[in-house]
């Protein structure tokens, strides 16, 4: 063998593996629930950060125009002051909160699809978050300009 060939021994595969039945119980109880990207786009100043942010390219912003019809929404096109709506290409997104860090009005948020804060708020019957929450964000509360909150 040549000085510049660099030769490694393969390690031996396994072939031990034993397929096993796994209580539903224990997958229920520890596995968490795919979180979703929100964004409010009623206060959206429309910078569009969030859209250069994203390194996967998941989030656009979009012209009504696109929309040929919508279904159980609103349509944007019947509002004069709707320029656009943002997509989240939720299958790409690796929920890696770049665009909520970038947000300078902290409009973006991550919630879960069950299990979340809202719903034990139902459940206890206490008011739900965005009733109690004032929007305003700080290093207690959300995000502030990157940083996040402890």
């Amino acid at each position: 063998m040549a000085r510049t060939e660099v030769y490694f021994e393969i390690p031996p595969m396994r072939d031990d593996y034993q397929l096993a039945l796994v209580d539903t119980g224990y997958l229920s109880k520890n596995l968490k629930p795919k979180q979703f990207l929100h964004i409010n786009q009623a206060e959206c100043i429309l910078c569009e950060g969030c859209v250069d942010i994203c390194p996967w390219k998941c989030i656009h912003y979009l012209s009504t125009e696109a929309i040929a019809e919508s279904t159980n929404v609103a349509n944007p096109n019947d509002d004069a002051e709707a320029f656009g709506f943002f997509i989240v290409d939720e299958d790409t997104c690796t929920r890696c909160a770049l665009c909520v860090d970038r947000c300078p009005t902290g409009v973006i948020t991550l919630g879960k699809f069950e299990g979340s804060v809202a719903d034990v708020a139902q459940q206890e019957g206490l008011p739900a978050p965005w009733e109690v929450d004032t929007g305003e964000r700080d290093h207690k509360n959300g995000y502030v300009y990157g940083i996040r909150g402890m």
